[in-house]
């Protein structure tokens, strides 16, 4: 952290020195400790590099392009240590960004359509019922045979009680799956069925159009059912018990300093797959990131990885070299409604309201965000239209139910509500936090508490409840509204977070499911989602658009719609 806020305050002076019309005396003593300053952070960041008795100076030598011997290597950051690389214990997408490219499931999605991965063939009964996969002749890392039985392994991994796999509702669509992982089923009455090595059939409760869709997500991924037999915390370093078959292996994990990836020459597709490494250093600071970016010390900076810097917006956009792209995902804040201030509906109404999120994109974010005025974005089919839930910055209706707030909780004055803002350590999110706080406390009176913790620490903070208001982003796992809505069914949902629930909102989502006409379907969703407008366990604030600066050598590296990165399709040329 020294090295980082040493690289900050040298860019600080410089700005401090041309303003004071002396930056040509010491430009060049600036140019020379600011290249010092890079040097020594990603020494000490180990950015690259593999553990220090495995380096080689063609290792050293990289650049983030083609190495003199010819081998492609990607340098990219990431905001943290991921806090989990098992495919069904993640749950976000500091997570994900590793997982997708080092495992693979039995689909994928390439230029927003599903294709056939590791399996090669699917067949789907008459009724939309039963789907029948055939997996082509893959190989683990290790080159055993990917089997169908480790897909099915895995999958009962994540439903099985005893493991408290967060996402495991993802996974209901499968015939017994929900009863099995609420304790009132058994194993035996999944509707997962392995056939022989190369064929699984996967039988449903309902019709599930995006099922395939599904099978592409990191909890459907299949894990090596000898190595998680023999030791339960395989996941948790790189070497010879990560054991993935996606295009990549987890050849190194220096724990808070870096990841480097590397070809999985055992890939079904592997000739397919032009880059040999990628380089991952753990940079919290935007402002670090987008530093590195300008000299040349990474190749791309944007989701899923490290993003791009508010302080750096402007200037990318006037150098037309900001990539603006559509991204189905909403920032939001949660509140944590077993609270006593927050478990008030009209608290919660007059928060939610008295946010000037247009001001805030304008001025803050500049990301051509869009004021998101419901839960499901206008990027997800059939919720285009504006719902019309509520209208952006209504101070007027949100000094109403602050006023029917307070008299509820026996309160006379704003000033008496003791409110805290949590998020995790990110300057984006200090900077969207400090202008919702000032329009908080200029338009409604209340004085809010900002509170900043490290990612994992954040995240324990969400799932244990001990919060008031806390930020998220949450990005599609699917084409589809059901993704955006799932969560909120039950206070027990792995990622809920805020104890709310409500059994007719419960029931329109169990409806939606049956019904297999989908204007029928989608009228569910959206009275599902009024319910949640109108009881406010989450305020909305905008829809993401995705952000991000590559070098020209780099191709084919596009975040798709759902937050997708597949570096199998990166290419490097000079």
């Amino acid at each position: 952290m020294i090295l980082w806020e040493l690289l900050i305050l040298l860019s600080e002076n410089r700005e401090k020195r041309e303003r004071g019309g002396f930056a040509l005396k010491k430009r060049n003593l600036f140019f020379m400790l600011m290249l010092l300053a890079l040097t020594l952070v990603l020494a000490a960041c180990n950015f690259g590099a593999e553990k220090e008795d495995k380096a080689s100076e063609d290792e050293k030598a990289t650049e983030g392009s083609e190495t003199s011997g010819g081998a492609k290597e990607l340098n990219v950051v990431i905001t943290s240590e991921p806090p989990s690389l098992h495919p069904q214990l993640a749950t976000d997408s500091t997570s994900n960004a590793i997982l997708q490219n080092v495992f693979e499931g039995l689909t994928t999605v390439k230029d927003g359509e599903v294709i056939n991965a590791a399996a090669e063939d699917v067949k789907v009964s008459d009724d939309l019922l039963t789907y029948t996969f055939t997996l082509r002749d893959a190989k683990w890392s290790n080159g055993d045979t990917v089997k169908a039985e480790e897909f099915a392994y895995a999958w009962k991994f994540a439903l099985n009680p005893e493991n408290a796999s967060e996402y495991a509702s993802i996974l209901y669509p499968i015939k017994g799956a929900e009863a099995y992982n609420l304790g009132e089923g058994s194993e035996e009455e999944l509707g997962i069925k392995v056939i022989d090595d190369k064929t699984l059939e996967v039988t449903l409760e309902n019709p599930t159009p995006y099922f395939l869709e599904l099978t592409a997500f990191k909890t459907y991924y299949p894990i090596h059912k000898a190595t998680a037999e023999a030791n339960e915390t395989w996941y948790a370093e790189a070497g010879d018990n990560y054991i993935s078959n996606g295009p990549f292996t987890l050849a190194d994990w220096q724990h808070s300093g870096s990841i480097t990836l590397e070809k999985n020459a055992n890939y079904w597709d592997a000739e397919n797959v032009a880059l040999d490494k990628v380089n991952v250093a753990m940079v919290e600071s935007e402002t670090t990131a987008s530093t590195m970016f300008d000299a040349g010390e990474i190749d791309f900076l944007g989701s899923p990885f490290q993003t791009v810097g508010l302080d750096v917006i402007d200037r990318y956009k006037k150098d037309g070299i900001l990539n603006i792209a559509d991204y189905a995902a909403i920032y939001m804040y949660k509140f944590n409604t077993t609270d006593k201030v927050m478990s008030n509906a009209n608290i919660r109404k007059a928060l939610t309201l008295a946010i000037d999120r247009q001001g805030l994109i304008d001025n803050v974010v500049k990301g051509e965000q869009e004021p998101a005025l419901g839960m499901v974005p206008s990027a997800v089919k059939g919720f285009e239209e504006d719902r019309g839930y509520f209208k952006d910055n209504d101070v007027e209706e949100a000094k109403k139910a602050l006023e029917q707030g307070l008299k509820e909780l026996g309160l006379s004055d704003p000033s008496e509500l003791e409110i805290k803002l949590s998020f995790n350590t990110s300057e984006a999110h200090a900077a969207i936090a400090q202008f919702i706080q000032e329009g908080w406390r200029t338009n409604l009176g209340i004085e809010v508490t900002l509170d900043n913790s490290e990612w994992q620490v954040f995240l324990d903070k969400l799932s244990n409840l001990d919060y008031q208001i806390g930020r998220l982003g949450w990005i599609a796992d699917y084409n589809d509204a059901y993704t955006f809505l799932e969560m909120y069914n039950s206070a027990s949902n792995g990622n809920n977070d805020t104890g709310w629930e409500n059994a007719e909102y419960t029931a329109l989502l169990n409806q939606s499911n049956a019904e297999k006409d989908e204007a029928k379907r989608f009228d569910l969703l959206k009275q599902a989602e009024s319910i949640l407008m109108t009881e406010y366990p989450v305020a909305p604030i905008y829809y993401y658009t995705n952000l991000s600066v590559k070098k020209d050598y780099v191709e084919n590296m596009q975040l798709d719609s759902l937050g997708n990165m597949y570096l199998k399709y990166v290419d490097i040329k000079k």
